[in-house]
């Protein structure tokens, strides 16, 4: 029995007979000897069959393969620089698995309605699967950063009867006999796991109800939020930099080869080192007004151009700080020095990806939040149990949430945030 290996391995079996278990990715016929790109979802090597007997039985399993029919191949490892990935398979004998009906995705070029209606098949192709083990890799990376930081992972709910960042963009449903809604972000739950641990955070999938049409919106996308009991406003930025820092350091380490695929030039992912600029919204505000191309008032939120004019300044992720009230959460704490501003941030990435970070210091105040809460005339019921933490052994605290999907368009360097997800979720796209 020939040892089953996976291509990534592929490498440690030189010389020795091994079974590969995958599926045709292409195949090429120049007579006597048959050319095979298998795939196993962790590489692809190029199989070889060589014969001088046209009858030969290996020819007619050959001839039967279609794009994507599954089949085991059996051979000997050779190393052959001149082979995609450095080795060949030359194959002894192969048993078909299925025959693939004829493949809708083909070379051709194909619009992009097309292939997100195709996704569950698009995933297949080799530049989408390098994304995904991008995208693995991330998450990973936040986790092991999390941890090694000593903040420990808490579940926050996905059903929720309040609203974290306002009630315009909620799902709702019913739960039995009364309302629930899709959360929008488990900070809130964090906020009460950090009173009991210090250090948490949450890593899950958040809504948003958001009818907006662009490259940088999905309405399902995950999150990953920490909270920091006693923590102020600077103390989560310098978080969030040595976060983004070590996420950045560890794609270039381990995910090499699928950045290459990618075609993603590594120089600007390289400069990325502390320290991170940081402006506050009024400076912000004066460069969008110098540039001339935005008509965004003073005062309003910046939009995704104004995000990229400011970031060109920049070949680091920048913070804005010091936004208006008004255009912010209801949970923001004011700034002593002016009311009229909170204490948050937005980080940009560089390369006009736009905000993939936003945090803030909460407000810790009883008196404060109430008087927030009935401002944005929310509903005091729903919120019964955050205003409990102002009430019992309450401190300053703070917390950022850092977007996976934008990070990882970021980081790919891709157009569009669509392709940062398995199944993306977007306006108008339910399907697959």
């Amino acid at each position: 029995m020939k040892n089953w290996v996976y291509i990534k391995d592929i490498s440690k079996f030189v010389g020795e007979e091994v079974l590969i278990k995958g599926w045709i990715y292409n195949k090429r016929d120049s007579g006597r000897i048959k050319f095979i790109l298998v795939r196993d979802g962790t590489g692809i090597i190029q199989s070889t069959i060589w014969s001088k007997d046209p009858d030969c039985p290996i020819f007619k399993k050959f001839e039967k393969l279609t794009q994507e029919s599954s089949l085991k191949v059996y051979g000997k490892v050779k190393k052959d620089e001149r082979a995609p990935g450095g080795y060949e398979l030359e194959i002894t004998d192969l048993e078909i698995v299925q025959i693939a009906e004829e493949y809708p995705i083909s070379k051709k070029t194909h619009g992009t309605a097309f292939l997100m209606e195709n996704r569950h098949l698009w995933l297949r192709s080799i530049k989408q699967t390098a994304i995904l083990k991008i995208r693995a890799s991330i998450i990973k990376s936040i986790r092991d950063f999390m941890d090694k930081e000593g903040f420990i992972l808490t579940d926050s709910p996905i059903l929720t009867t309040n609203a974290a960042e306002g009630t315009t963009t909620l799902f709702e449903t019913s739960y039995f006999d009364e309302k629930a809604y899709l959360s929008q972000s488990g900070q809130l739950y964090a906020e009460a796991s950090a009173l009991a641990l210090a250090k948490t955070y949450t890593f899950g999938p958040t809504f948003r109800a958001e009818k907006s049409k662009t490259r940088r919106h999905l309405i399902e996308f995950w999150m990953m939020e920490p909270e920091w009991a006693y923590a102020e406003l600077d103390d989560v930025f310098i978080l969030a930099q040595n976060l983004l820092i070590y996420i950045v350091e560890r794609i270039l380490e381990e995910r090499a080869e699928e950045l290459k695929i990618l075609e993603r030039d590594i120089k600007p992912l390289e400069e990325i080192k502390a320290p991170f600029p940081k402006i506050k919204y009024d400076e912000a505000f004066e460069i969008l007004k110098k540039s001339g191309k935005s008509k965004t008032p003073y005062g309003n939120d910046f939009g995704g151009t104004d995000e990229t004019i400011i970031s060109e300044k920049f070949n680091k992720p920048l913070a804005i700080t010091h936004y208006p009230a008004n255009i912010k959460a209801f949970y923001m704490q004011p700034d002593q020095h002016d009311h009229d501003k909170v204490l948050c941030m937005d980080i940009l990435a560089p390369e006009g990806y736009g905000e993939i970070i936003g945090g803030s210091q909460r407000i810790h105040d009883l008196d404060l939040l109430l008087n927030k809460i009935n401002e944005y005339k929310l509903p005091k019921d729903a919120f019964k149990w955050y205003i409990d933490l102002r009430k019992y052994g309450s401190v300053p605290h703070s917390g950022f949430g850092l977007g996976v999907e934008r990070t990882v368009a970021w980081i790919c360097h891709l157009p569009h945030i669509r392709e940062t997800i398995p199944f993306p979720r977007m306006l108008y796209n339910l399907y697959p």
